[in-house]
């Protein structure tokens, strides 16, 4: 049992979810500069916090979605409290508020058994792939505009959203297309959406997230258009889900190099989400 006796587990207020998100950059995640403001909206009971005598020094989040779905992400402790079981108490207090759900998350490659041993079964991995230099955009594809997500109603952004993600996220979404130091855009035809995709200002370079398309020369467009509306130098980053062999072509035909990967695992079934037009996952954090 642990031997840290006093440590106590909170629900953190909107001003200490950037502590995890420290905490994650610490861990050489590599978060996105809004990305606290953005996970809080997600679900604003959904951010656990472990305290020893009052002082933070672990976190784990467990965001509950409409529809009986959840995601487990953020899940560390400070390094020299480790091993005492503070790692432990986060994680039953994260389960037990998503009790009775699907459960989500991605995993590192080392801690995928002990994932197991809690019911996680593996769907399938993702891949990070990044780049410091991408090609250009090409022409638009005959019929496609590329319009910002914010200048779209919302409940279409959401409608599309809802094929690649097995929950309602309006607050997420609201957040996430909106947020400084980011760029979204959705690729419009004739008949609606037929491509999304955000990237975002990260403490090294940006990461791109998602990319939904219809087909691989849309997200080919969305890529390449929202790389090159960067701000700033450092890596452009692609999380791909290596069950869509278009999205891994499509990284590596733009020169990505993988750098890093995760196991998504569930404890139900999978999710039915339209994996094979998903050329960019969200965030390894909430899904």
């Amino acid at each position: 049992m642990s031997h840290f006796k006093s440590v106590a587990i909170v629900t953190m207020s909107p001003s200490q979810v950037p502590y995890a998100i420290q905490l994650a950059a610490a861990e050489g995640w590599n978060p996105g500069l809004q990305d606290a403001a953005s996970f809080y909206a997600a679900d604003p009971e959904g951010f656990l916090m472990a305290e020893l005598e009052g002082e933070p020094v672990g976190c784990i989040s467990a965001v509950s979605y409409p529809g009986n779905f959840g995601f487990i992400g953020l899940y560390i402790v400070e390094p020299e409290f480790r091993g005492g079981g503070i790692g432990q108490a986060l994680w039953r207090r994260a389960m037990q508020r998503l009790k009775g759900t699907n459960i989500g998350l991605d995993g590192v490659v080392a801690m995928q058994e002990a994932y197991a041993r809690s019911g996680f079964k593996l769907a399938y991995r993702n891949v990070r792939y990044a780049s410091s230099s991408l090609p250009s955009p090409g022409p638009l594809p005959d019929g496609i505009r590329l319009v910002p997500a914010t200048e779209v109603p919302i409940e279409d952004v959401m409608a599309y959203d809802r094929r690649f993600f097995p929950a309602e996220r309006e607050g997420f979404l609201r957040a996430w297309i909106g947020q400084p130091d980011g760029v979204a855009l959705t690729a419009l035809g004739s008949d609606g959406i037929r491509g999304m995709g955000v990237i975002r200002r990260c403490l090294q370079g940006h990461k791109v997230g998602p990319v939904f398309a219809d087909n691989v020369e849309i997200a080919k467009l969305l890529l390449l258009t929202l790389a090159s509306q960067r701000n700033s130098t450092g890596p452009v980053i692609l999380d791909v889900p290596e069950v869509n062999p278009a999205a891994v072509a499509l990284a590596e035909e733009a020169g990505m190099q993988v750098i890093f990967e995760t196991a998504r695992m569930y404890t139900g079934d999978p999710p039915l989400v339209d994996l094979g037009s998903t050329f960019g996952v969200t965030t390894f954090e909430l899904g």
